[in-house]
């Protein structure tokens, strides 16, 4: 006996209540009969009101509270069954029976068992997990599971808040997973839902594959830097460029290559000219190390122009000189 919400009738035809299919699928497993209240009246629904009557005087926070506060349901969960403990351990004043006697001598044999495993409809719609990803589809929605569950097959429900998956195996049905309700385009996801990230998922480890990918990655720590550097940065003719500096290493050294391709790196130089320059000049940025000789100028073979420091300053005398023939020039 229940009342007419929703879940149980859909409508009234006539007078006459519209089952919900879901809930007729759950009282025919389980063997039972579902008979509702008549609408709007006292008489026939008095035991759900009562129903109702107890959880406002003794859930509904009041001074005759089973317990002070509820921290949590599973507080309340525990103050309710104390509660039902105590009430069907007296004796009932309309049939003056104790409750639980009862149940064991009278209404239990007359009581078919229970199946082991529930009806599936009471868990809300199926879900098949995909193989390769731990999120279901619901409403539009997406919503993570275990990632343990992946090709498995799940129930989802829903609240006016939360959305509820469950998974039932050969123990019987477990909640898997419970999220608030979200909107199309942002899943919902709970991270460790997801399995831990495989060595090299994030970051590619570098693996020579040829003779002259193992020369130049034996180069150094540099060497494998300016590697990744150079290919993110699309570096053209990387292959031949990693010759070059194996070359460069067996006549200026390997720890000078490998520390001037590390700069390198760094600095985002990559064309045909730079390692060569980082190796002979140094870092960029750095003074460098090389000697400059700077010749003395009074011992330069060249002769100069210091002849012509006074030109235009100082006025020149004509000089008379006699020829051969008794005549004098003027200069």
């Amino acid at each position: 006996m229940t009342d007419n919400e929703k879940t149980v009738t859909v409508e009234h035809v006539a007078g006459i209540p519209v089952r919900n299919p879901q809930i007729v699928a759950f009282a025919r497993y389980y063997s039972t009969s579902l008979q509702t209240c008549l609408p709007a009246d006292p008489a026939s629904k008095g035991g759900v009101e009562n129903a109702v009557k107890i959880a406002k005087a003794d859930l509904v926070p009041q001074d005759t509270n089973l317990a002070p506060v509820y921290g949590s349901f599973t507080e309340l969960e525990a103050a309710c069954q104390v509660f039902m403990d105590e009430v069907n351990s007296r004796v009932h004043r309309a049939t003056l029976e104790i409750p639980r006697d009862m149940l064991r001598v009278l209404e239990r044999p007359r009581l078919h068992a229970v199946p082991a495993t529930p009806v599936t409809a009471s868990f809300g719609h199926t879900r098949q997990v995909p193989p390769n990803t731990p999120m279901v589809t619901f409403e539009k929605c997406r919503y993570s599971v275990p990632h343990t569950l992946m090709g498995a097959m799940v129930w989802v429900r829903a609240t006016d808040t939360e959305v509820v998956i469950v998974h039932v195996d050969d123990a019987g049905p477990v909640e898997v997973a419970r999220h608030h309700r979200t909107r199309p385009g942002t899943p919902a996801i709970i991270e460790s839902h997801f399995p831990p990230a495989p060595a090299g998922a994030l970051e590619r480890v570098i693996r020579p594959t040829n003779q002259a990918e193992t020369e130049f990655l034996a180069l150094g720590a540099g060497a494998a830097l300016w590697l990744k550097e150079a290919a993110a940065a699309g570096t053209q003719k990387i292959r031949h460029k990693m010759e070059r500096a194996v070359t460069l290493a067996k006549v200026l050294g390997t720890t000078e290559v490998d520390k001037g391709l590390g700069a390198a790196a760094v600095h985002q130089r990559f064309t045909h000219a730079d390692l060569l320059s980082i190796v002979t000049t140094g870092r960029p940025g750095q003074a460098t190390d090389a000697t400059h000789t700077v010749t003395d100028q009074d011992q330069w073979l060249s002769q100069g122009t210091s002849s012509w420091a006074t030109f235009g300053t100082t006025p020149v005398t004509p000089t008379r000189n006699e020829n051969s023939e008794g005549t004098l020039d003027e200069r």
